[in-house]
Parts: C-alpha cells; sequence; structure tokens
C-alpha cells in the first residue's frame, strides 16, 4: 500500500499522536525490581487508541544502546510502517528517532512492540486499541495483558537464546538439550495435551499487566456489571490458560474481530494472539489467572467486586488442565466471513526444527536465507501450515487477516499444533513484502520466517 492509497483510506478520520521512549530501566514488577528495557516506567507501555479511520502518528526515540524498531501486531497498514528491519525498514539506531504514520482500517485489539532480535523478551511491548462505530455495549472495559518473564532475574533474553543455541544452560533461563522441537522427537520437557511440545523457556515470573501472582494487580468492579475484557498474550515463548475463578467466559472478538459468541471456562491464548471476552461479575473476591501451558506456573489477577479473602499467589493451580477453547474452534460473524470465491494460488509453509542445534525453518530454509512465496494483488491465496515439528507454533502473517479455510474466524496468529496441517485463506489486497512467521520469539529469531511477495 502506497501512502497516497493510505491516505484514502483515512475518510474523513482524525490526527492521533504518540510518542514511545524504549530505554534502560528498573522495574517494579510486584515487589521484584528488575533492570530492563521498557517503553516508559511500567509495562505494558503506553495504551494507544484511536478510531477506525484515524491517522496514528508515532515518534519513535530510540533511547537504548542498540538498534530497535516497532512492529504493530495485526495492523492491515502500509507496508513501509510495519517495523520490520531488513524487510520494510532501516533499524531505529540507538540515539535515532524514527517517525510512524499510518491509517488503522480496522476495529480490534492490537499491541505494538519491537521487530529486533528478542527484544519482544523484554518489557518493550503496549496495547493499541481501536474503536469501530458499533462498539461492545459493557459497562465497564478492563485491557489484559499477558507477559512470562525472565529479564533482569539472571539472565537477559539475548542470554537465554545463546544458551538454546548453545544446547545447554537448563534452568529457569531454557530447556536446551531436548529433542522435543525436531520431527521424531518427543522426549522429555515441557508438554501440554492440547499443545504437545510447549516452550523452550523457564521462566521465573508469568505477570499479569505488569504484575506478579505474589502481587497481583487487582481489577474493581460491581455484581451484575457486564465487563468487557480485551486479553493480550504478548508472551514470547507461552502459551496461557485463561479462567476467571466462578464466572464463564464469553468470547466475542479473535484478534480484533467479531466471532459468533461462545461461553467456555477457559480460553487458550497463543503468543501473539488477543481476545476479547464479556463477563457478568459476580459478588466477591475472585482470580483471573493466566496458566502458563505445560509449564509450573502462572499468572494472576484479582477480581474484587465485594467482601472476600484475596486469592493466594498459586491460584492459578486449580485451573490447570481444564477444558479450554482454542481460537480454531471459533466461527465469524456474517460481517466477517470472507467472501465464497475461488482459490487462485497456494503455499505450502513447512514447519520444522530441531532443540538439538535449536534450528527452525519454513519449507527446510532459514530466514534470512528464505525462499519469498509470490502473490499477485487480487488473488485469493490459501497458505498450509504444515508442522513437522513435535511443538506448537502461533503463525502470525503481517499485514492481513486471514480465515481457516474450513469457515474459522478472521485473524492473523493462529496456532498449529504439532503435526498438524492448518488451511487459512487470505485475500491478497495490500501490496508489499509481508513477514509471515512464529511468534515464539525464538524461533522466529532463529529461523522460522518467511515473505509473502507481492509481484510488481
Amino acid at each position: 500500500m502506497t501512502a497516497a492509497e493510505d491516505a484514502r483510506r483515512r475518510a474523513g478520520g482524525q490526527l492521533v499522536t504518540a510518542r514511545l521512549t524504549p530505554r534502560p530501566v528498573t522495574l517494579d514488577l510486584g515487589g521484584r525490581a528488575v533492570d530492563t528495557w521498557a517503553y516508559g516506567d511500567a509495562v505494558p507501555g503506553p495504551l494507544l487508541r484511536a478510531r477506525a479511520g484515524d491517522l496514528l502518528r508515532v515518534e519513535v526515540d530510540n533511547q537504548l544502546p542498540v538498534d530497535t524498531s516497532v512492529h504493530w501486531h495485526g495492523i492491515a497498514l502500509r507496508n513501509d510502517m510495519d517495523g520490520v528491519p531488513g524487510v520494510t525498514q532501516d533499524p531505529i539506531g540507538a540515539a535515532a528517532t524514527f517517525r510512524y504514520e499510518f491509517t488503522v482500517p480496522d476495529p480490534g485489539t492490537y499491541f505494538y512492540h519491537p521487530h529486533s532480535g528478542v527484544q519482544l523478551d523484554r518489557g518493550l511491548y503496549g496495547v493499541l486499541l481501536v474503536d469501530g462505530p458499533d462498539e461492545e455495549d459493557a459497562d465497564q472495559e478492563w485491557v489484559v495483558v499477558l507477559d512470562d518473564w525472565v529479564d533482569g532475574t539472571g539472565r537477559t533474553p539475548d542470554q537465554v537464546l545463546e544458551s538454546l543455541r548453545a544446547g545447554g544452560g537448563g534452568g529457569h533461563g531454557s530447556m536446551a538439550g531436548m529433542d522435543h522441537g525436531s520431527m521424531m522427537g518427543g522426549g522429555g520437557g515441557m508438554q501440554s495435551r492440547l499443545l504437545g511440545g510447549s516452550g523452550d523457556v523457564r521462566y521465573p515470573l508469568y505477570l499479569v499487566n505488569g504484575r506478579t501472582a505474589d502481587d497481583p494487580a487487582t481489577l474493581r468492579g460491581r455484581p451484575g456489571q457486564k465487563v468487557r475484557i480485551r486479553v493480550v498474550n504478548a508472551g514470547s515463548d507461552t502459551a496461557f490458560r485463561v479462567a476467571v475463578g466462578g464466572h464463564r467466559l464469553t468470547v466475542t472478538h479473535s484478534d480484533g474481530f467479531p466471532v459468533t459468541p461462545v461461553s467456555t471456562d477457559a480460553l487458550l491464548i497463543g503468543m501473539g494472539e488477543r481476545f476479547d471476552v464479556t463477563v457478568t461479575l459476580g459478588d466477591g473476591v475472585f482470580a483471573l489467572v493466566a496458566v502458563a501451558e505445560g509449564k509450573n506456573g502462572g499468572g494472576l489477577a484479582v477480581v474484587r467486586t465485594g467482601a472476600g479473602t484475596t486469592p493466594g499467589p498459586d491460584a492459578w493451580a486449580r485451573h490447570r488442565g481444564q477444558p479450554a477453547l482454542l481460537g480454531a474452534d471459533l466461527t465469524p460473524t456474517e460481517s466477517v466471513r470472507l467472501p465464497d470465491r475461488a482459490v487462485d494460488r497456494r503455499h505450502d509453509l513447512v514447519l520444522a526444527g530441531t532443540m538439538a542445534s535449536y534450528r527452525w525453518s519454513i519449507n527446510g530454509r532459514m530466514f534470512p536465507d528464505d525462499e519469498p512465496l509470490p502473490v499477485a494483488e487480487g488473488e485469493r491465496v490459501r497458505l498450509r501450515f504444515v508442522n513437522r515439528s513435535m511443538m506448537f507454533h502461533p503463525m502470525h502473517v503481517h499485514g492481513h487477516t486471514f480465515a481457516l479455510a474450513t469457515g474459522g474466524a478472521r485473524k492473523d496468529t493462529v496456532i498449529v499444533r504439532p503435526m498438524e496441517a492448518l488451511e487459512v485463506d487470505l485475500d491478497a489486497d495490500n501490496p508489499g513484502q509481508w513477514a509471515a512467521h512464529c511468534h515464539n520469539i525464538y524461533h522466529a529469531e532463529s529461523g522460522m520466517m518467511t515473505t509473502l511477495s507481492y509481484r510488481a
């Protein structure tokens, strides 16, 4: 998409401005001080909000000692603003500034983060909400951001990656030395009955809205209120099983787009996925939990509407293993269903890797030595993700949303389980060079990325 085409999409929208300053900071995560990098004095970073059709202008002042970037996850924006160094822009150098400026086209829950190395596994992330003309009718809105945390606890994410590549380290830093990522692997390690191999990194902390379970964030409401909860998984290596004790969740949106409402006790959310749910609040004190799927830990927030005992830091454990809904189980509302049409082009993306050498690939190649996937504007494109590893992969496509080929929800990130093939359809309506990759940041940084490449 060109700047001129981006301007035509604006349709009378307003200018919304913001400033992000990535820099080294010391954060209090709830009684635990850590040295890390962040966009401010807390995590998540500043909440950005606009309306569909608005022009978002964000000045980034890089006060880090290294290059960085900002990717606007899930937004179908113009290509040169997508924030992927080496694909859509030069990196933002230390002490340099960069202006991101683009129209936000679709309502929904989105987030922003670097696309530079493993910087996402620090405190560099925040939420972008885009409002539409017909917003969900609710008494309150809560933004709930989930994260797995290692930075400042004795290792940095870069050291974790180095350990994984070296095949050693263990402990809270990595799962190195286990071959459950290889095609014929499966020995030991962190396992989930839903997802198989459930991650490579043992994290010492899991956060909900930047707080540990020892000193959790509190969400306040009144009995009987209907609350819209926007849940974002900003983690780098962990899927979370989300539940609110004593309540049913009604799932209304997936990755920003409305779905046929479904009621569930728990929701499984992969890295990079976002779900909107509604809850009718009971009277008392309840635990909002984020169980680290297949791992020994979890995050916690406290929901308080009246008198009661505050849940203990291990409240997440009572929800481990309970049935959970996945994004692939949802169906779109008619208003956002892709029109029926023939598929013009098909691409297989074969996902493979091994823990032994910590090399992850798509179609046998590791980024940046990948073979780009050609598409042409106007085509209906079917992507077939074929997972030949024993690890789950949340696959994310930039600049587009897709629909599960079985008539499933509109999404931009979807979990592909071990030894599973999953097909999605997208309309090639946004020309450019677009990354497609696993949203396990350690897999992406170790090769599991390619590009959708529009032909001139």
